[in-house]
Formats: structure tokens, C-alpha cells, sequence
């Protein structure tokens, strides 16, 4: 595997690539007049260093949202192109989480099941890492072929048996997949949406490749659910948008595509999915899924600007309820660490200000990260191996929306007298 940095390859790419920060909706285009939260200016979230870089220059970027009073579309401007953060090579890869492959296993399950899919059907999935989702249809004989830019990510999920294309999706690209035949009975985009900085292009790109009666599902953290747990560490470059389900409807809905079933789930602190297809095609009458959840969100406040106003205010509370915490624990000599070196972290790092002094280091089961260090805060990056060498008092875990399957793992450290903390939605320790 392509051991090279991802700072180093963002840092060349980003100079060239680095388009001027849009004043207008990514969506709609009415200018952005409202902010959302303003959390200073951070690293890319996965520049993750070597030992030879601390002591180079480190580019920070605004990590201002906004949110249109039109479309409610919750976004960031583009200070850095996809091109320049998923290009090349890319840190995260999906398939070291247990408890989201057996999601993944689990949608695969239900999808063959629910669209008859065999083996003269076709799936794509859009962004599909190394192979995490599409290894299940693959393994029960559905034909599959992903779409991933990060040539690392698609080199891994070759290895598993998944066809993928080194490839940005897009109208273009769409249009060469469908020249070649490639029109999907299924068309995954999960957890992509937000990582894509032309909307439109994408979403048209969708319509173009989906076979007349195929259908387009898609995953993408709740924005409501963000916003009641007060997930601001969810917020960083790499993700471009945050949805709801009145924006994303009307997104489908402008190019030509109807959104005819929702179902909430659990993963990411709270996501939807959403079935789409074609607004002519025979999938165009929506379900009373639809309904309802476009009822619950307007209830809700999701087109009224006071519904935002007041995220700010709650997004300090976490951050001081934090450093109080970890500035206790270290007048009380305990000893804290962190788990996990997701994006979400490096954004909670970053904007309170977490350095070493407070937390030494974290440990992460991806190896590629194994001997870096966060961007932004410094932290040394380990094996999880190091916590039961080190025995600390308390574990801070970074991926919370993964709690309960980090607390089954960290069971060891109470033979210590160890806990686990947990800073989202409010701080927790667990003993």
C-alpha cells in the first residue's frame, strides 16, 4: 500500500487546485447571508502527519458554516478542492469498524432481497473506499463495480474481489459509464453527498448512469440529528454539505428524480436513507415514508432560520464541559488518552484546543495511521495495543457515534480501574 502522506499530496495539489471561496448556495445559489457556526480555522482532517513534517508550515482553513434561508442546505465554502483532499491517496478507510460492516452486510441483505437483485443485475456504488459494502454483494453473486477516487482506498478493495474505477463521479463521467453499458439495477452513494462540492453536477450525474427503473439509494448524517446532539465535530472540509430530508428531496426533485422512501437509522449519531428513481420511471410515487418526515422536520423548525441561531451557543458548552475535564484529570495526576483518530476528532482536537500537554496520544486500528500524528493537535497516533501498556485512567473516545462498540472493546481497561469518556452530545464517563 501507497505509504505516502496525505498532507504531503493535499499540500501540492491545493496550490493549483484551490478554487476562490464561493459567496453563493452550492445548491441554489442565493447568497449565504446566515452562519451556522463558526469554529475557527483547522487543518484538513485527515492530513495526518509524519515525524518529519511537525516542523513544517500547516495550512489552516476556515470551518465556517452557513445555512441558505432557501433550500436550508447547511454548507462550507470551498477553500480546498475535492480534487486536492480525495485525490491520490486518502487515510480513512471504512472497513475498520465492525459494528458498520454488519450494517453494511445487513443493507446488502435487505437490497438483494428487496429489488430481486441476482446475477444479471448491476450495482454501483458511488465513493466505495476499499470495498467495505460492495465485498457482500460480490459474495452472493450480484455483479458490482465502485466508483473511488482515492487510488489507495479503490487498490484495496481490488484486493477484495471489487471492480473499481480510480475515477471522480460526475455528469461526464456518468455519461462515458452509460456509453459502456454501465446502468445500475442499484446506485449506492453512501456518506458521499457531503463530501461533494458540486452538487448538481453529482446529483445529474446520478440521473444519467440509473437504468430506467433502477433505484438510487443514498445514506447522509441527519443535519436535525446533528443539531439536537450538538455533533459540531462532524463539521470539517472534507465534508462540503449537511442534510436534511426537505434539502435533499428537492435536490432529487430538480434534476428529475423522485424520492419515494425514507428510513432513519442509527449510524453516524443518527443518518437517513433515502430511495430515489426516476420522476417518469416507474418508481415516481412517493410512500407516506415521505410525508412524514418532511411533516416531523417542519415541525421541527428546519425552514426556520431560529432553529439555527442557537447551535453556536450549545457547541461551547461541549467544548468547556471538555477542557474542564482533561484540565481536572491532569491537576489530579490521572492519566488520559484518546481512542480513535477519526475526522470528527481532529475537528474536536483542533477547535478546543487539545494538545499533548492534555492528551499524549491515541491509538487507532488502521494501521496507515499507526507512527503519524493529528493534524492541528500533534497527537502521536499508536496501535490499540499501547493503552494496555500504558494503563491510563480515563479513554477518550473520538468516533462517539461507535461508543458502545469501543466500550465492548476497551472491557480490559477496568481491570485497572480505567473509563471510558465520551464528549458528544454532552460529556459522559463511563464506568
Amino acid at each position: 500500500m501507497n505509504t505516502t502522506s496525505p498532507r504531503t499530496d493535499q499540500a501540492a495539489a491545493a496550490q493549483p487546485d484551490t478554487p476562490p471561496p464561493a459567496t453563493g448556495c452550492r445548491f441554489c445559489g442565493e447568497p449565504l447571508r446566515h452562519t451556522f457556526v463558526d469554529l475557527g480555522h483547522t487543518p484538513l482532517c485527515e492530513s495526518f502527519l509524519t515525524a518529519a513534517e511537525l516542523d513544517l508550515p500547516e495550512t489552516h482553513y476556515p470551518l465556517h458554516a452557513y445555512v441558505c434561508d432557501q433550500c436550508w442546505l447547511v454548507q462550507l465554502k470551498e477553500y480546498v478542492s475535492g480534487e486536492a483532499i480525495f485525490g491520490g491517496d486518502y487515510a480513512y478507510f471504512s472497513s475498520f469498524s465492525d459494528s458498520w460492516l454488519a450494517h453494511c452486510k445487513r443493507y446488502a441483505e435487505a437490497m438483494i432481497d428487496r429489488l430481486g437483485l441476482n446475477g444479471q443485475s448491476r450495482v454501483m456504488e458511488l465513493a466505495s473506499n476499499d470495498g467495505y459494502l460492495l465485498q457482500y454483494f460480490v459474495q452472493r453473486g450480484v455483479p458490482a463495480l465502485g466508483i473511488e477516487p482515492a487510488r489507495n482506498c479503490a487498490a484495496a478493495a481490488e484486493e477484495r474481489g471489487v471492480p473499481t474505477r480510480v475515477e471522480f463521479f460526475g455528469k461526464r463521467f456518468a455519461e462515458q459509464l452509460a456509453g459502456e453499458g454501465e446502468s445500475p439495477d442499484l446506485l449506492i452513494a453512501n456518506n458521499v453527498l457531503a463530501h461533494v462540492p458540486d452538487l448538481n453536477d453529482f446529483v445529474a450525474g446520478m440521473k444519467q448512469v440509473l437504468k430506467d427503473d433502477g433505484v438510487i439509494t443514498v445514506e447522509f448524517p441527519h443535519l436535525l440529528r446533528l443539531m439536537d446532539n450538538v455533533q459540531f465535530d462532524t463539521i470539517y472540509h472534507e465534508h462540503f454539505c449537511y442534510y436534511s430530508f426537505t434539502t435533499v428531496s428537492r435536490l432529487f426533485a430538480a434534476h428529475g428524480m423522485t424520492v419515494f422512501d425514507v428510513e432513519e437509522l442509527t449510524t453516524h449519531g443518527g443518518s437517513l436513507r433515502v430511495y430515489a428513481g426516476h420522476t417518469d420511471g416507474p418508481r415516481a410515487t412517493p410512500g407516506p415514508s415521505v410525508e412524514v418526515m418532511l411533516e416531523r422536520e417542519q415541525a421541527d423548525g428546519v425552514t426556520d432560520l431560529r432553529t439555527y441561531d442557537d447551535f453556536a451557543r450549545r457547541v461551547e458548552t461541549v467544548k468547556a464541559d471538555l477542557l474542564t475535564f482533561l484540565l481536572e484529570a491532569r491537576r489530579a495526576g490521572k492519566t488520559v488518552a484518546g481512542y480513535g483518530a477519526p475526522g470528527k476528532g481532529n475537528t474536536l482536537l483542533n477547535c478546543c484546543g487539545i494538545r499533548p500537554d492534555l492528551l499524549p496520544y491515541t491509538v487507532d486500528r488502521n494501521p496507515y495511521k499507526h507512527g503519524r500524528f493529528t493534524p492541528g493537535a500533534h497527537l502521536p497516533i499508536f496501535a490499540p495495543e499501547m493503552i494496555a501498556d500504558t494503563k491510563p485512567d480515563f479513554i477518550l473516545i473520538l468516533p462517539w457515534n461507535l461508543r458502545e462498540e469501543i466500550v465492548a472493546q476497551l472491557d480490559f481497561i477496568r481491570a485497572w480501574g480505567g473509563k471510558c469518556v465520551v464528549p458528544i452530545p454532552s460529556l459522559e464517563v463511563i464506568g
